[in-house]
């Protein structure tokens, strides 16, 4: 796997990955431009782990019609700014069963995702699972 990042010009940056897409990064506080680096790795947590759900509840044959991943986060206050602490909330449709949303939560985080398995070398992670059409 590889990914290129390009500097553009002020702190504006262009990342292509491997398979030749491509997102615009922003270095500055406010944002404007893009997503910051570490918007990205929240992004990627929230990706990754809702592949998995969406493959485990599959294959569970679940009734699976929506999936919203939100994530919050702490940094650390000092350099480097790591993740400390992240929440997790999973929104699915009201059809799912409890128990298999659980089991599909669970086997992401403690075996499937790649991002929350390199996570939690710094951040506590945590879940919470509700059901009902996301917001």
């Amino acid at each position: 796997m590889q990914a290129t990042v390009t500097w553009q010009q002020d702190q504006q940056y262009d990342a292509e990955s491997h398979s030749g897409h491509h997102v615009t990064m922003d270095g500055e506080a406010a944002h404007r431009a893009g997503a910051s680096p570490m918007e990205f790795v929240l992004m990627a947590l929230c990706s990754c782990t809702s592949v998995d759900v969406v493959s485990i509840l599959r294959k569970k044959r679940e009734p699976l019609t929506s999936l919203k991943v939100s994530a919050v986060a702490e940094q650390a206050q000092e350099a480097p700014r790591v993740f400390t602490h992240i929440k997790l909330t999973y929104h699915l449709n009201a059809g799912v069963s409890a128990k298999a949303a659980e089991d599909a939560v669970a086997l992401s985080k403690n075996k499937y995702c790649s991002v929350s398995k390199m996570l939690e070398k710094t951040a506590a992670i945590e879940y919470a699972i509700t059901y009902g059409e996301p917001a």
